[in-house]
Formats: structure tokens, sequence, C-alpha cells
């Protein structure tokens, strides 16, 4: 019987990233297209290039959650670990796997250009099935609810692409907004009191600065379509009995 709430974990993994040398860009991609097939993302982790790191992430994420993906360490230096200690997690051997290998072979023109350090890409954990990589030579993995895949934009959406229509998820969360002009502290207790009846239903509050003015956006967001609409007209009866004339809602 299929679940009403699927949920994934995402683990950056790079030093470069905590570092700041490099901003992540997959987060985004990610969440919005996970939430369109009714997973909800529910955790982000940015760890270093650290083995028992990257082993204990993964077993701890991998436990709490439907689904977990990666994003880098899958390359041909020293420093991508993550392959190796993906395998650690599930206590599993390395292998040289002949698709994968065959897959750098397509790629690179001369087969003396897969070098011993090109050629670690085709090494994966033992019983894990590939990811489809269409940009370059390496592929990604995928073993028991784990997804690894590279850290470049580019590569890591074109392997999520390809992963995504196996995923199985369950009603998508939907979002409303209210903006008003009202600073946060004016809405807090009457938006608390319609999150304690509406606990289906997730409300943040927000301040924003728009046209010269402060105001607040607050989001709700849920599953529940009947009570979304519920609770979104009556943060907007909150708003306009504090003086709010025109909320705009979306």
């Amino acid at each position: 019987m299929a679940k009403e709430i699927y949920t994934a974990a995402l683990i950056i993994i790079g030093d470069e990233i905590l570092s700041g040398r490099t901003k992540d860009a997959n987060t985004p991609y990610i969440a919005e297209k996970l939430n369109e097939s009714g997973v909800r993302l529910t955790e982000v982790r940015i760890i270093p290039d650290k083995g028992q790191t990257i082993i204990d992430t993964v077993n701890e994420m991998r436990a709490a959650h439907d689904y977990v993906f990666t994003t880098g360490g899958i390359g041909p230096t020293h420093d991508d670990m993550t392959t190796e200690n993906v395998a650690k997690a599930f206590g599993v051997e390395l292998e040289l796997n002949e698709e994968a290998f065959n897959a750098l072979l397509a790629y690179y023109d001369d087969p003396a250009d897969i070098t011993e350090s090109r050629k670690k890409m085709a090494i994966i954990p033992k019983g894990a099935t590939l990811i489809e990589n269409p940009v370059s030579g390496a592929t990604g993995i995928h073993i028991g609810n784990v997804y690894v895949m590279a850290g470049v934009p580019r590569i890591m959406q074109a392997m999520f692409d390809s992963v995504l229509p196996t995923l199985v998820g369950g009603k998508p969360v939907v979002s409303r907004s209210v903006s008003c002009n009202l600073p946060e502290s004016e809405v807090a207790d009457g938006l608390a009191d319609i999150q304690n009846r509406y606990t289906m239903v997730s409300i943040g509050s927000y301040p924003k600065y728009q046209n010269g003015k402060f105001g607040t956006t607050l989001v709700l967001r849920g599953i529940d379509e009947a009570a979304l609409a519920k609770s979104t007209q009556e943060v907007a009866d909150l708003v306009k009995s504090l003086g709010e004339d025109n909320p705009i809602i979306v």
C-alpha cells in the first residue's frame, strides 16, 4: 500500500562547498523535482571529504528516509572518496563494473586515456546498479535506497532526471501564500492559533521589504488541498482583521 508521505535526504559531499569556493546549485533543483514527484526533501547535509563522516552520514540518512541522494566525490582524484565509503556503509566490497568501464571506453577516444585514476570511476560497490550519465564518462550508482551522483550541476541534473521516473512518491506538496504589509509581530499570535488548528498544514512567516515598505509573506504548505484552502482563507481573514486592506493571495 502506497504511503501518503515519502521523504528524502540530500548529502552534499565536498570540502570545496564547505570552504565557499564552490556554491551549491544542486539543492534547489533536486528539491523542486522531488516535490513534483510527491517526495519531500526534509533534510540537507553538507559534509567534508572524510571517509568516516561519509559512512556515518549515509547510514544515518538511509535509515531515516525513503530516499538518499549524494552529490560530489565520484571523480578520479584522490579526494573523490564517496563511492568507496558508500560501499563501506553497506558493508560490501568494490568491484570493476564492466558496464561502467565500457561507458568510459565509449567516452574516451583512446583506451590509453583510461588511466588508473580514471579507471577508478568504473569501480563500484558490489550489487550496485548504474545511474546513466549522458554528459560525461563517469556513471552514478544506486544501491539500496541511496543514489550517488556527480557534484557538477549539469551532470548531476542529467543523472537525477534519469532516476526521477523510477521513484515512488505520495501526494505532491502544494503551497499558498498570503502577502501583507504588516510586521511579523502583529500576526504572530493569530498565526500560531491557526497553525494549532491545522496541524496537517505547515505555516511559515517570512519578513519582506518591497517598494520601500516592510511586510510579511505567510506561506502555507501541505498535501490536503481542502485544509490548505481553508487555512489560507483564515490567514487572509486574520491579516484583514489587523488592518490589511488588500492582502495578496497566491
